[in-house]
């Protein structure tokens, strides 16, 4: 077995760019090109474009689609209408969470119907090996994986909806929040999708493969004077860490179910079935054993992934899941799961490399966007 790395259609670009690569869930992908800081700020206040062509792209067309899609998903994908965009959870028959997704239901210019599935890298393999396994059920279906033949451009950013309005032939501010479309870029076709995982308004593009440069380099030219940048993993991951918006791995994973996680909201358990629904409408009812809270150390060193918590007599209640420095807050920030019984203690502990650590509970997300 070959290890290496994919390059994403736009490899040429960063490394062209400066930018600092590093492997990440098979992929050769850009950390940061000039500092996390910098580059989270911009998105904060003016836009940033990220690459984020490792993420899993699956196509389901045919008689029967939608039926696969309800047994594989926390959500109902009946009735959707054209244009309408999904999360949702694939989960297994214990609950447990095998990744979370967005679908799309979307139709081409001729009128063809289908829906779009967009996978967390680190999962495209597993999920679609578990979409393949159901399709004995569902003779109709058409599975293809598009992901090497598009690449997903994300531009993210209050100023990022006015500076690229006018590259489509379909107006995105049209487009209502977690809407989608297939238009086109100066004759290059492109879904378009209000949709984005930094807690900013923006969209995220995908077009084919052999385009996305070009359609790259058109969005930097039009918010050049906005201040656009190009940012990488690093800044994607403090803002969606401000976002409270769960990472696989992280906030969830195979033991980790969704209710526990927080998501509830995804989860559509009335007058349906899907793989792992038994077990969910169980944690339900029971509740879940553990809750997902957001934390504010006191001092300045960061609380990492694995760092216990504790309560103010010391025991050990739960574990941190995502942290690190807040850019915009300019201070720690950290998420964890503590025990149903203390989520809503007022006072916590977090053990850091040896040190214990005040931490003071905040409400999730850490930020949000002002309303316009």
């Amino acid at each position: 077995m070959s290890n290496q790395l994919a390059q994403s259609p736009l490899d040429r670009w960063h490394r062209e760019a400066g930018a600092r690569m590093v492997p990440f869930a098979g992929y050769d992908m850009p950390l940061q090109y000039s500092s996390i800081v910098a580059e989270h700020e911009a998105c904060r206040t003016r836009a940033a474009l990220f690459d984020v062509s490792h993420m899993g792209r699956i196509r389901f067309d045919g008689e029967g689609s939608e039926q696969l899609l309800d047994h594989l998903l926390t959500r109902r994908v009946s009735g959707m209408p054209v244009g309408a965009v999904r999360y949702a959870l694939i989960c297994n028959s214990d609950g447990g969470v095998l990744d979370d997704v967005l679908v799309s239901h979307l139709e081409t210019p001729s009128g063809q119907r289908y829906h779009l599935m967009v996978v967390n890298a680190s999962n495209h393999k597993k999920i679609l090996s578990w979409v393949t396994a159901q399709l004995d059920d569902f003779p109709k279906v058409t599975v293809s994986d598009r992901t090497q033949l598009t690449a997903m451009i994300a531009v993210q950013g209050p100023l990022a909806m006015a500076a690229i309005g006018r590259l489509f032939r379909f107006d995105p501010t049209r487009l209502q929040y977690y809407r989608a479309t297939i238009t086109d870029q100066f004759s290059k076709p492109v879904i378009l999708s209000r949709t984005g995982y930094t807690g900013e308004d923006g969209v995220e593009l995908i077009v084919r493969a052999e385009d996305a440069p070009r359609v790259w380099e058109n969005v930097m030219l039009a918010g050049r004077e906005h201040g656009f940048v190009a940012a990488g993993l690093g800044a994607r991951d403090t803002l969606r860490m401000e976002a409270a918006m769960p990472l696989y791995g992280h906030e969830l994973d195979e033991i980790i179910d969704p209710l526990t996680a927080g998501l509830r909201f995804a989860c559509t358990l009335k007058d349906r079935a899907f793989i792992g629904d038994s077990a969910l409408r169980e944690i339900d009812r029971s509740g879940p054993a553990k809750k997902r809270i957001g934390l504010l150390p006191e001092g300045k060193r960061p609380a990492r992934q694995g760092c216990e918590v504790l309560d103010v007599n010391g025991d050990s209640i739960g574990v941190v899941t995502s942290g690190g420095p807040s850019p915009t807050l300019g201070k720690p920030i950290a998420m964890a799961f503590v025990s149903a019984h203390h989520a809503d203690d007022s006072e916590f502990k977090i053990d850091i490399r040896g040190k214990t650590v005040r931490a003071m509970p905040t409400p999730l997300p850490f930020y949000q966007r002002p309303s316009t």
